[in-house]
């Protein structure tokens, strides 16, 4: 999604930020976990298990807020598209979901929106 479509569909979001935003990544960064037997900063969400790393930002981790940052995990924990959740932090996820890349983003954005 880019800067336009992004401000379009989530307009109480970005009317809480203080700065143009033009890409998804600035706010929540998600991945496919795979095997990278060069890295080991993700060892503990196995990619057998699950098959995305989600990283809410610092940016939207200060939107949020503590408690609304608790309770977007416990909406995601729940979610019905997504099998299994390990939580690392309160800001990295490991998820197991067929959804793609895009769709978690819409997923995870939708009910940041939906809270403001």
């Amino acid at each position: 999604m880019t800067g336009e479509i992004l401000v379009t569909k989530y307009p109480k979001i970005f009317a809480l930020l203080d700065e143009d935003i033009d890409e998804v990544r600035y706010l929540l960064v998600v991945d496919e976990n795979f095997n990278d037997e060069d890295s080991d900063e993700f060892d503990a969400v196995d990619p057998e298990d699950y098959n995305y790393l989600v990283y809410v930002t610092e940016r939207l981790q200060a939107l949020l807020g503590e408690e609304r940052l608790l309770a977007l995990v416990k909406r995601l924990d729940t979610h019905a598209s997504i099998d299994l959740l390990y939580i690392v932090e309160v800001d990295l996820y490991g998820m197991q979901t067929d959804l793609t890349q895009e769709e978690i983003e819409r997923m995870i954005l939708d009910l940041i929106e939906d809270a403001l």
